[in-house]
């Protein structure tokens, strides 16, 4: 059984205008999320991803469909069961949302004052918990004499507090610089494979994705339109949407724009070798091409990879005899998928 499921879960909300329809904020949405998953929903702004941690966390009651956490339906559930239900799931934010009259020590005790701990199992819990996320050191400061990539770190240490299975993260790394998301997204990975906490990851940016999630879900005006392994989602989108989220990180074939100034500066004929994990490697299809005495030169492209699994698209421009290019061609489209752009 999935620990969260939602079947065909709508959420809307009344006009905003007078005779207007309805606001449909998740439009007939479907997924399974299992324990120990990594699961990213993507997704531009107002495609309904944040109202949907929000089912999931029952703070709102869903329209229609079903929200199953850990085997409870959560419409059925009394207000006193979901607090038992929300008990089990942290949540980190964008904005960090700490307390600033609050040191860091305390911010990370309320959720444990909140759920009624003994003091001294509040103090070994914090201690844990700090020394965890690298803020050992910084008990006693408030939250603005931390940077932004510390103050999320408390955030993490706080939404960690209570042991949740659950973790929710509504674009918690969108205030960080690069240095620091990375450092962050790390923290976030130690936590799913060391503590085993399952997570929803809530964000527009894809290299977030495919640094930290297992599974992704590509939602558009409320709806999925897309969803699977990450590896399998980035190396063959089959939805334009998620065409265009893939290739802010992943370079994939030339369009016919890109291709003209491709023509413009380098001589000879262009093709694109796209790979996948359990292809050919490109040191093989290289030789194939070195090995049929032609020139070529890798003109747009690259490779990525995805916990340890490679795909991408190389672009060559290839110089030699046609006739030699058509047979090495020919003996690599055994191999990986090509096209020449004619």
């Amino acid at each position: 059984m999935a620990l969260v499921s939602l079947r065909n879960v709508t959420k809307s909300y009344p006009p905003s205008a007078r005779g207007g329809a309805p606001v449909v904020a998740v439009d007939d949405v479907s997924l399974d999320i299992e324990a120990g998953d990594v699961y990213g929903i993507i997704g531009y702004s107002g495609a309904g991803k944040s109202t949907l941690v929000r089912l999931v966390n029952a703070l709102e009651p869903v329209t229609g469909g079903t929200v199953t956490v850990d085997g409870r339906e959560l419409s059925s559930l009394s207000e006193r069961e979901l607090r038992e239900v929300r008990r089990g799931i942290g949540m980190i934010f964008q904005q960090f949302n700490l307390f600033d009259a609050k040191t860091v020590r305390q911010n990370v005790a309320y959720p444990l004052k909140v759920a009624g701990w003994a003091k001294a199992d509040i103090g070994a819990r914090v201690d844990e918990l700090l020394d965890f996320v690298g803020l050992a050191d910084k008990a006693r400061a408030y939250p603005d004499q931390l940077s932004g990539g510390q103050k999320q770190r408390v955030g993490i240490a706080r939404a960690l507090a209570t042991r949740p299975s659950i973790l929710l993260a509504d674009e918690a790394t969108s205030a960080l610089d690069p240095e620091t998301t990375q450092e962050v997204l790390a923290l976030l990975s130690r936590v799913n494979r060391e503590q085993g906490v399952t997570m929803v990851v809530i964000t527009h940016e894809m290299d977030v994705i495919q640094s930290l999630a297992t599974k992704v879900a590509v939602m558009e005006d409320g709806r999925v339109i897309e969803s699977g392994d990450v590896f399998d989602v980035f190396s063959q989108p089959r939805n334009a949407a998620s065409e265009r989220f893939v290739s802010t990180v992943v370079k994939g074939v030339p369009s016919p724009a890109e291709l003209a100034v491709l023509r413009e500066r380098h001589e000879g004929r262009i093709a694109t070798f796209s790979f996948r994990d359990g292809d050919a490697s490109q040191a093989r299809v290289f030789l194939e091409l070195a090995q049929a005495g032609l020139e070529f030169e890798l003109v747009y492209g690259g490779i990525n990879d995805i916990r340890g699994r490679a795909f991408g698209h190389l672009t060559l421009a290839i110089r030699g005899e046609d006739a030699a290019i058509d047979g090495a061609l020919a003996r690599i489209a055994e191999l990986v998928d090509v096209t020449e752009a004619r």
